[in-house]
């Protein structure tokens, strides 16, 4: 293994490490299981600031899923 492969490979893990975070901390429509996580922030940071914690993590979902794709992509050129 080159040293390439090594840092896209860790680069990878970290960034599926923060986008499964980002997904498993939204609060869903019905906010089961996913509410038990935002609800407490609710209570820790106020109601105001679980907002916006909601509203960030809407935005960093997409640009973190877009990144871990390129990311694969551009592994699977490096291995090819």
């Amino acid at each position: 293994m080159s040293a390439v492969e090594i840092v896209l490979g860790i680069v990878i893990m970290v960034v599926a490490l923060f986008l499964i975070i980002a997904v498993l901390a939204q609060s869903g429509k019905d906010s089961r299981m996913s509410g038990v996580i935002s609800g407490a922030a609710d209570t820790f940071l106020g109601k105001e600031r679980g907002s916006r914690l909601d509203k960030l993590l809407n935005k960093l979902t997409p640009i973190l899923s877009g990144v871990f794709v390129l990311l694969i992509i551009v592994m699977y050129i490096v291995l090819s």
